[in-house]
């Protein structure tokens, strides 16, 4: 499945459970909880964990989308619209933009 297709099987699963009606900020604490287990998959250097909390990441976020009315995709392209032509540089494996 390609990304495209994943977002609006994701999305669908959300409408069939009325999650896209759901208050955003309930939403909010779900995708909190899910980055919370990144950290732990990362502290106990768990790779499968790791990817299992990426995805229920972002499906979190998606579902987050819906409930304002928007997309995914919508929210990716303003950010990448935002940070397409930021300069800076890496330190320690963050990016530093340039300003800060």
């Amino acid at each position: 499945m390609n990304m495209n297709s994943l977002v609006k099987s994701v999305e669908v699963w959300a409408m069939n459970k009325n999650l896209d009606k759901a208050d955003p900020r309930a939403q909010y604490l779900k995708v909190v909880e899910e980055v919370g287990e990144i950290a732990a998959g990362l502290a106990r250097n768990d790779k499968f964990e790791v990817i299992d909390a990426i995805g229920d990441s972002l499906v979190t976020l998606i579902i987050l989308a819906k409930t304002i009315d928007s997309s995914a995709v919508e929210c990716l392209g303003t950010a990448y619209d935002v940070i397409k032509d930021r300069t800076g540089k890496v330190v320690d494996g963050v990016f530093i933009k340039d300003g800060e």
